[in-house]
């Protein structure tokens, strides 16, 4: 089970949060995008503490499709520096982790 990751990252809007869950799902890159918020954040930017709403993207993928998936979410994201963790999951349901193989692009196949 340790072939899965969970990718996080945050946007400014709900629009690009969209935007950024619509072209990994459609390039396979994903199996499931959850969009959470909006959500508060307190971050030191260049010196200054600042806050801001924002959206958060929960990206269901595997390892093999980490660096696709980080290119398409930086490709669309219009933040200079976004966040973009990934996380091991290291225990899933057997059922959820069987679908999401299912739904992912081999990585021959990535575009």
């Amino acid at each position: 089970m340790t072939g899965y990751l969970q990718v996080m990252t945050t946007t400014p809007s709900r629009e690009v949060a969209e935007a950024i869950a619509q072209a990994l799902t459609e390039k396979k890159l994903a199996g499931c995008v959850q969009i959470v918020g909006p959500i508060k954040s307190v971050y030191r930017w260049e010196g200054r503490i600042e806050e801001s709403s924002e959206w958060l993207c929960l990206v269901k993928t595997n390892r093999d499709l980490y660096s696709a998936c980080e290119e398409a979410i930086k490709a669309i994201h219009p933040y200079e520096v976004p966040e973009i963790i990934a996380l091991p999951v290291t225990a899933g349901s057997r059922d959820y982790l069987s679908w999401l193989a299912g739904e992912l692009a081999p990585p021959a196949l990535q575009t």
